[in-house]
């Protein structure tokens, strides 16, 4: 094959992305992709084209070759949404930087963020969840799960990992929302440079005050000995704090629903707790919540027969990916008898999410506390009626209405 192959490349490329049908599954139109698998041509929002990687062995080889660039200030860099153009000239910190730049900034935080960090904050995780379902019982049902749990859980674990004021989380979440959502890249500007202001504040007082979390410990060592410059702590802040809470909050609802949605697998999970690891895995596998890595490339690359030009934007579907019946046999059934801990949910690579281990925590305590807590948690609307979030940002639901 060749990299025009008619089986890749068509007179009509998919359009990439599209919203999801079912929040828990891929968009039917990705139909055609899986059966194209590992690669495909696709066309983004803007109508330009790009290669689209659909293949999971493909997709960890690719992921972990530094041939591809994560910069989005490179020429050729794809963008999913005029949301992500807007602010595509300020690489994010960690996401958007390659090595050297980016092993040096990982180097800096990762020790909060190992399996023994994670392992210690379980009770802090623990008193946070029982806090937010102690909030909701006595106000009582119908409640909706997202402002009243799913959110302010991980909002309040990465304030207190950060040392951000929980205080501060209106303002903060509102901005990570428009951000991640817009809708207008307008919107994605101003909140960006919000955010930006905010937290430059906030690390000039702790300059003058040092006080405990991971945003004093880099003032106080990175930032005093010239590792870091203010503007680069500052894009560190930023992508801390809104990865730190949207993704395990999309999680925390999305789970849910999926979890009500098949009752069968939740009365086994009732039935027997130690399969929540387990079930953890797979809901991060069915759900890929963060649907689209975006990379660009340097050099051209051979692969599967095809070849990837310098300059071309590639684009992960890890909805897809993670569905590969080659990998996952009923890759669209919720199994967590299978393995599935090698799903590029995280990614994959240098660039592997680094709150993993945090993520996995929250979720696994979150998930049992609250069924736990509420044996007869149900939906509170009919579930064809209750929103979820477009294909063009971070999967979830807007709004989960539940009663107990």
């Amino acid at each position: 094959m060749t990299d025009t192959d008619t089986n890749t490349e068509t007179a009509n490329p998919v359009a990439y992305p599209q919203d999801r049908t079912c929040p828990y599954h891929p968009p039917a139109g990705y139909d055609a992709l899986r059966a194209t698998r590992p690669l495909a041509r696709v066309t983004l929002f803007d109508g330009r084209p790009a290669w689209l990687v659909t293949g999971h062995t493909t997709a960890r080889r690719l992921l972990a070759d530094q041939r591809l660039s994560t910069d989005r200030r490179r020429d050729g860099f794809p963008a999913t949404s005029a949301r992500l153009t807007a602010v595509q000239g300020r690489s994010p910190a960690l996401l958007g930087v390659d090595d050297p730049e980016h092993r040096a900034q990982r180097k800096m935080v990762i020790p909060e963020f190992t399996l023994k960090r994670a392992a210690a904050l379980r009770p802090r995780i623990q008193e946070i969840v029982d806090g937010r379902l102690d909030a909701m019982t006595a106000q009582g049902p119908p409640a909706d799960l997202v402002p009243a749990f799913a959110l302010p859980v991980p909002s309040m674990v990465i304030c207190a990992l950060l040392g951000v004021p929980y205080a501060d989380h209106d303002f903060f979440e509102e901005q990570s929302r428009r951000l991640l959502r817009g809708p207008r890249p307008e919107d994605t500007r101003e909140a960006r440079d919000r955010l930006e202001a905010y937290l430059g504040e906030l690390v000039d007082r702790k300059r003058r005050s040092p006080g405990e979390g991971l945003l004093d410990d880099l003032v106080r060592q990175q930032l005093a000995e010239g590792a870091l410059d203010r503007d680069q702590l500052i894009a560190f802040a930023v992508i801390l704090l809104v990865a730190g809470h949207e993704t395990t909050a999309n999680m925390i609802s999305l789970g849910t629903f999926t979890l009500l949605r098949n009752p069968a697998r939740l009365a086994e999970l009732r039935a027997d707790p130690a399969l929540l690891p387990g079930a953890v895995e797979e809901l991060m596998r069915m759900l890929s919540i963060a649907d689209g890595l975006l990379r660009t490339a340097v050099e051209d690359i051979e692969v599967e027969g095809h070849t990837i030009r310098a300059g071309d934007g590639v684009v992960f579907s890890t909805s897809v990916i993670n569905r590969d019946e080659t990998v996952y046999p009923e890759p669209d059934v919720l199994d967590w008898h299978r393995p599935a801990r090698h799903h590029v949910a995280f990614g994959f690579g240098i660039h592997q999410c680094l709150g993993q281990n945090l993520a996995r925590a929250e979720l696994e305590i979150a998930l049992r506390s609250l069924f736990e807590r509420l044996p007869g948690l149900r939906l509170a609307a009919p579930a064809e009626e209750i929103a979820f979030k477009p294909g063009d940002t971070i999967q979830g639901m807007l709004e989960l209405p539940v009663a107990w």
